[in-house]
């Protein structure tokens, strides 16, 4: 008897002590909140497939809110996630006054701001920036390469910095293909949900002889791909690899991977506990989120020669080198 009671009194403690284990080791809790919303194909949805490869990869417990462009939800959205989640990662310029206002407010919670530099705030944010100029620069010299007219266009989502850091290096990459050829002053929808827009501004910029637009404008440049479909022209798209949208219309994207920034910083946080807090990262060209995607080479139409192609990256190369200095406008 006294033996049976040592075994079940063994046995209760390893399943004590299991029990306890399973409650210290409870998920890492994410939330990802969007200024605007989900289903651009491109910088949101991207950012959202980084939070899914953790749930994957680490067991994350991922959630996520979206704003829909409603500026009275900013500052809510950014309090609830972080009452209730360990890290909170900010996707949009427009969260730049909550985080300056909440960080220093919960410093036990960790967040990350996507896509602009917010320094100075407390050691518990850190800011990603991104090299979009020097993928951009690659995408311009593309398009005047493909371009039949020499002459390409720019739809943005808005006059901002971060969408004209991406028009001065594609300007400066078309005109490195061709300092004859023409870069039209670019053009903005004033928002990043709007289809009809961006479908009305491209038309307005073929009608002008460019027969390649660059759209940097969310949702709203699914509006120039559909305009670049009816008037038989090339369109090039942006932070996804956008391609497969329309192989015949889409020559290439310039990608600028949000999900796989977000999936490095967190990832390395779960791996080893470092988290940059109170700094800046500039994401460029040599980390390879920054690059230039031309969909499924082998399944899809390829407007973008072979000899094209090789250039890029060579002209990649050097610009890892520092051989070239693409313009910025940080």
């Amino acid at each position: 008897m006294k033996k049976l009671i040592s075994v079940f009194l063994c046995l209760v403690l390893v399943l004590s002590a299991a029990s306890f284990a399973a409650a210290e080791e409870k998920p890492l809790k994410v939330a990802v909140c969007f200024a605007e919303a989900l289903g651009d194909l491109g910088f949101n949805d991207s950012a959202y497939e980084g939070l899914a490869k953790l749930e994957a990869a680490y067991g994350v417990q991922g959630s996520y809110v979206e704003c829909k462009s409603d500026a009275g939800k900013y500052l809510t959205s950014l309090v609830d996630a972080a009452e209730q989640n360990d890290i909170v990662v900010a996707v949009g310029w427009q969260y730049w006054d909550a985080l300056t206002e909440v960080v220093p407010q919960l410093p036990d919670t960790k967040f990350i701001f996507v896509d602009n530099g917010l320094d100075g705030v407390g050691d518990n944010l850190l800011s990603i920036t991104y090299a979009e100029n020097e993928g951009s620069f690659l995408a311009g010299y593309i398009a005047m390469m493909t371009s039949a007219t020499k002459t390409v266009g720019f739809v943005g989502g808005e006059d901002y910095e971060t969408i004209n850091n991406f028009f001065v290096g594609y300007k400066q990459g078309a005109l490195h293909a061709d300092p004859t050829g023409t870069v039209l002053a670019p053009v903005y929808a004033g928002d990043y949900e709007s289809p009809d827009k961006g479908k009305e501004l491209a038309i307005a910029l073929y009608s002008k002889n460019a027969d390649v637009v660059f759209a940097v404008a969310g949702k709203t440049g699914l509006g120039v791909f559909e305009a670049a479909r009816e008037q038989n022209k090339y369109a090039i798209g942006v932070d996804s690899d956008q391609k497969y949208i329309d192989p015949d219309h889409i020559i290439c994207s310039m990608v600028k991977n949000i999900g796989e920034s977000i999936y490095q910083v967190i990832g390395q946080y779960i791996a080893d506990g470092t988290f940059a807090g109170g700094t800046i990262w500039e994401a460029d060209m040599s980390t390879g989120i920054i690059s230039i995607g031309y969909g499924m080479e082998e399944e899809m139409p390829q407007q973008v020669g072979d000899d094209v192609k090789a250039a890029v990256e060579e002209l990649s190369r050097e610009i890892q080198n520092g051989l070239i200095v693409v313009d910025s406008t940080r």
